[in-house]
Formats: C-alpha cells, structure tokens, sequence
C-alpha cells in the first residue's frame, strides 16, 4: 500500500485512508456485525473512510432479509447510517452483484460499483484494510 497520509491542517492530525472490507455473508458469521460496529466507531476519528462490499459480502446490504426463521437480529438497516458518520465512499465490486443476480435496486444504500480491477487499485490506495 503506498503511503497517503494527509496533515489536516485545521486539527494537527494525520489523516489516513482507510476501507473496511466487508466479504462475509451477514449470517452465519459474526463478521459483519462487528465489521460494522467498527466502522461506526472508526468513523468518530475524521480519518478518510471507505467501505467496499464484495462476495458475500454484498449481501450484508441487500434489501429485504429476513432473519426471524434463522433467530438472528436483522442489523442490515444499520449499514443505511454510514453515510451519516462520514463514510460517503461506498463500493461493490461488480462481479460480485452479478454472480449474485443483484442489480443495485437490491441494495438498502447508495453504493458506486466498480469493476475488480478498480477495487484492487482502490485497495492499493489505502494505508489501513479493514477485513471483514
């Protein structure tokens, strides 16, 4: 990863570029929960945040689980308040929707999909991965 610290001048912070990787299907793991809860506590330290769903990962955003007959809390409303904490650059990796049969419409937020290439460059970018 190349280094892409930023000096915030208005606060004498470093600012790091850092993307939680979210690759786990909601259920079944608690990976994603706690992926989450990361992002959100993360989010408080005004560092350059980005989140990228891919495998199946992307269905921790998919509209419309329902988890009652597995007797698991639904958390994926929560992944709608990202943006609202500072995290505005969200991706999916386009392979991952269409092996999926998903389109975007099947997504709870707005999300830029990009192709896997441009996720790996993205990657590269950053000075913190977040795996999920």
């Amino acid at each position: 990863m190349e280094n892409s610290e930023e000096f915030d001048e208005s606060s004498d912070e470093i600012v790091k570029k850092m993307m939680f990787v979210m690759r786990k299907a909601p259920h079944g793991s608690i990976n994603p929960y706690e992926g989450l809860e990361v992002m959100l506590i993360v989010a408080a330290y005004d560092q350059d945040l980005s989140a990228v769903f891919l495998d199946d990962g992307i269905y921790a955003i998919k509209k419309g689980q329902e988890t009652k007959g597995i007797g698991v809390k639904d958390f994926s409303a929560t992944f709608r308040v990202l943006p609202g904490y500072g995290i505005e650059k969200i991706y999916v990796e386009k392979e991952s929707l269409e092996m999926r049969g998903l389109t975007v419409d099947d997504l709870l937020l707005e999300v830029e999909v990009k192709e896997k290439s441009e996720i790996t460059k993205l990657m590269l970018e950053q000075d913190v991965l977040f795996p999920f």
